[in-house]
């Protein structure tokens, strides 16, 4: 009788904490505060558009935003004598033909980009434009001051991210820019320089927050991110070849196509106050499964392509609470 009693408040339990579970992702804000940003960004540029003018040059920036981008999306390193570039890569080999680092070489001595570059998410297509110079993230910052910006640190360097919280500071744009990293250690050094900057999700963060969800433990764990930025992974093998070899096995992909892409855990985040955007997307078709699924945003090497579908397609407004 004893065991049979345990039995039943053990299954009384599980069932409460279900219950409760599920009705907690639907309604997160009676445990967790909302979270409130300084922009609500659908439209985002990936590397400044890299599709329709070459990669991270200034000529891209201008005209993503002059498209109607809400977000540049760009990737920072410092050159030999300190300055904060605007780069993908750390070395220059495919961006430029030469086999050397930023790091290597002062500012001023940066080579051009290739005429003719091949866009990483689409393969097999290629962008031109009539500039070709490395820019600095410093201008791009002046250039346009109320445009928000997502800056991924890709080096584990202390100077490169003091500097770019310093920039950050002096032109005022801590609310409208977000620290991003998939590493979790050089993420906990951008917090540290600078907590006031909104983050996103890094790649332990990511499964751990998987893990949450599909243990039903999500609802009652607070958050401090802000965003989450996830492949489409639809896109990978098709528009997008990876390098990483488990990436390439049908299988894997197909995994994570149906562990990740959950409207549920999707819904559950913005009405958190996160905002979450799938990348990159480059095909009508895939902007569409990613909004469909509930991404509040999505990353576009063709910034003219996305605005149009958005006009095409109107988006339901913004929440008001952003």
């Amino acid at each position: 009788m004893d065991a049979l009693s345990g039995i039943l408040l053990l299954c009384l339990a599980v069932g409460v904490y279900v219950v409760c579970s599920l009705y907690l992702l639907r309604n997160p804000c009676i445990l967790h505060k909302r979270k409130r940003l300084g922009f609500y960004c659908r439209h985002i540029s990936h590397r400044g558009g890299s599709g329709e003018k070459i990669e991270n040059t200034m000529e891209a920036f201008t005209n993503a935003v002059a498209v109607g981008t809400e977000m540049l999306e760009m990737d920072c390193h410092l050159t030999l004598d300190g300055c904060v570039v605007v780069s993908h890569d750390k070395n220059l080999l495919r961006q430029t033909g030469y086999d050397k680092t930023i790091s290597s070489l002062r500012f001023q001595d940066l080579p051009l980009y290739e005429e003719r570059l091949e866009v990483t998410f689409y393969v097999g297509h290629y962008s031109t434009g009539k500039d070709r110079k490395f820019v600095l993230l410093e201008d791009v910052f002046k250039k346009f001051p109320n445009m928000p910006m997502m800056i991924e640190i890709k080096e584990n360097n202390d100077l490169l991210i003091k500097k770019i919280s310093c920039l950050l500071k002096q032109y005022d744009r801590e609310s409208i820019t977000v620290w991003a990293s998939e590493e979790s250690d050089i993420m906990a050094k951008c917090q540290k320089q600078n907590p006031s900057i909104p983050y996103m999700f890094t790649m332990r963060r990511g499964i751990l927050l998987l893990l949450l969800f599909y243990t039903g433990l999500l609802p009652f764990v607070p958050l401090g991110e802000s965003l989450l930025l996830f492949y489409l992974p639809r896109i990978i093998n098709r528009t997008y070849i990876p390098e990483e070899s488990y990436l390439k096995n049908r299988f894997v992909v197909s995994l994570l196509q149906k562990l990740t892409m959950r409207k549920s855990l999707f819904e559950h985040l913005t009405k958190r106050g996160l905002q979450v955007q799938l990348f990159v997307c480059n095909e009508e078709s895939d902007m569409e499964a990613a909004f469909a699924v509930g991404a509040t945003g999505v990353m576009s090497d063709y910034p003219t392509l996305l605005s149009n579908y958005i006009k095409k397609h109107p988006l339901p407004p913004p929440p008001a609470t952003y």
